[in-house]
């Protein structure tokens, strides 16, 4: 059992790893500095584009590690 969680834990980790490197800086390049807010306002589709859903993903991966480290803990 705990090897299973480990190789869970291991194989999450890597995933959370990749996931992070994957997603763009918040002033990526000169259009942070030049562009400024105008960056935003021609962005409106922000929502569906592939940083929000590395966001989310990030965010679920995260909890996922956290418990399986819990539950690996509490188990040894």
């Amino acid at each position: 059992m705990v090897i299973a969680l480990g190789i869970i834990h291991m194989f999450s980790a890597l995933f959370l790893i990749t996931v992070i490197l994957l997603q763009t800086g918040k002033s990526a390049g000169l259009s942070g500095a030049i562009a400024g807010g105008s960056d935003t306002f021609m962005s409106k589709n922000k929502g569906r584009s592939l940083d929000a859903r590395l966001a989310k993903w990030t965010k679920y991966v995260a909890i996922f590690f956290a418990v399986v480290t819990l539950v690996i803990n509490f188990l040894v």
